[in-house]
């Protein structure tokens, strides 16, 4: 066991309010856990030297807090509640809410809100996920949003975590989205400097419930940020998920659907841009439990030099799963022969009638492109980055909210300055 996941034995058993038995059942399964090695199959191409001896100071109120605002996007009329290092900033007192629209504070909820809290906790959420168990016993803040049957929010609700530097934090998100119910939520994570923050999210969608979800990880390049974002779908539900997530000092992020009914649908397109000796893992793990059910998943990522990418995507076809629609695809562009990608595509099958298929591919930017462009007098360094937009703009492009796309679109093409090979 590291010296950082025994600290984290030892805070857990101080940790008493309204979630102590959940919190106790988490705890559990984590002191049997072992501290995952390079012969760890799901930690094989991520060492976690970087956290076993790590000492960070944890979370509280200061006074940098209070001033905090989200990162404004032109046409995105929002209801933005903000948190640095998983601490609300937000007055959720002020709050104008949608019609069928509840938003809680982890926090302080009542006792009649207790015991339905309790219940979405790890619904979503699979047990083996070492991370997602430190979250459990240790994250206090967060927020729970519920979502009435039958209602069309169509004010997006983005949730901003700011982590920053020297802080350990530990941030939750619970969703639930009613029968027939639409929503848009935005998990939005940032912040520079040497840091650590887990920050995991539920979501349970009722029966013919529509979610448009988006992810951005966008944590600074000394980061360590651990995070998932769990689905459970209902009868006949659609969820559109995007992430976008930056390389760190260490980033891992697990992303589960299960599809716990019939008809359900559940598309995911995921973009990572590495910058010279960063390091981003991605395990996805998509559940087909019942028949009828659809799923289409791309992800594309672009590694700079000396830098790391693991794509791990696995869709798991259950026995009783028939005519069930899957697709996994992970499209990956190396800027330099320094640069590494890892990459596991899986399918395990255990029904007889379903169409499934997937792909990995590796390459290159090829020199003959950029040689075209320079030669039309465009620079090697704006070539690159036309090259690579070009990579990764059908899924962009594929990004429902036209507001985020185009507040997106700038945002990489700065990132991919940054990432030019010198």
């Amino acid at each position: 066991m590291s010296q950082w996941l025994a600290n984290v034995l030892d805070r857990a058993s101080t940790v008493n309010d309204w979630l102590s038995p959940v919190r106790q059942t988490a705890l559990a399964t984590l002191r049997e856990q072992a501290w995952p090695t390079r012969r760890t199959e799901a930690w094989r191409y991520t060492s976690l030297h970087e956290v076993a001896e790590l000492e960070l100071k944890q979370a509280g109120n200061s006074a940098s807090v209070a001033n905090a605002e989200a990162p404004a996007i032109a046409g995105l009329n929002s209801l933005d509640l903000v948190f640095v290092d998983g601490q609300p900033v937000t007055d959720f007192s002020m709050l104008t809410l949608s019609a069928g629209v509840t938003v809680t504070q982890l926090h302080g909820v009542n006792a009649e809100q207790q015991g339905r809290i309790s219940e979405l906790f790890n619904q979503a959420k699979p047990a083996h996920h070492l991370f997602g168990l430190v979250n459990d016993v240790l994250a206090e803040q967060g927020v729970v949003i519920d979502v009435a049957a039958g209602a069309d929010v169509q004010q997006p609700i983005r949730i901003v975590n700011f982590v920053t530097d020297g802080v350990e934090s530990h941030h939750r998100v619970l969703v639930n989205v009613g029968d027939n119910a639409k929503v848009t939520v935005i998990e939005h994570g940032a912040g520079n400097g040497h840091s650590m923050n887990t920050a995991y999210a539920e979501y349970v969608l009722g029966s013919e419930s529509k979610l448009e979800h988006y992810r951005f990880a966008m944590h600074g390049q000394e980061a360590i940020h651990m995070g998932g974002s769990h689905f459970k779908m209902g009868e006949s539900s659609r969820l559109n998920s995007t992430i976008v997530g930056y390389g760190s000092r260490l980033t891992r992020i697990d992303t589960d659907v299960i599809h716990a009914a019939e008809h359900a649908f559940a598309k995911m397109n995921c973009i990572y841009l590495l910058a010279p000796k960063e390091h981003f893992d991605l395990h996805t793990t998509i559940e087909h439990a019942k028949p009828n059910g659809t799923s289409e998943e791309n992800a594309r990522g672009i590694v700079g030099d000396k830098a790391k990418a693991v794509f791990n995507g696995r869709i798991h076809i259950h026995r009783d799963a028939q005519k069930t629609l899957a697709e996994l695809n992970n499209r990956n562009l190396l800027l330099s022969r320094g640069g590494q990608i890892n990459t596991k595509p899986e399918l395990e099958i255990y029904a007889d009638d379903v169409q499934c298929a997937h792909g990995a591919t590796v390459a290159e930017i090829a020199e003959k492109e950029l040689y075209y462009l320079q030669t039309r007098g465009i620079p090697r360094s704006q070539a690159l980055v036309m090259l690579n937009f070009g990579f990764v703009q059908e899924l962009v492009n594929q990004m429902p909210n036209k507001a985020l796309s185009e507040w997106l679109q700038p945002l990489l093409r700065e990132r991919f300055s940054a990432m030019e090979t010198k």
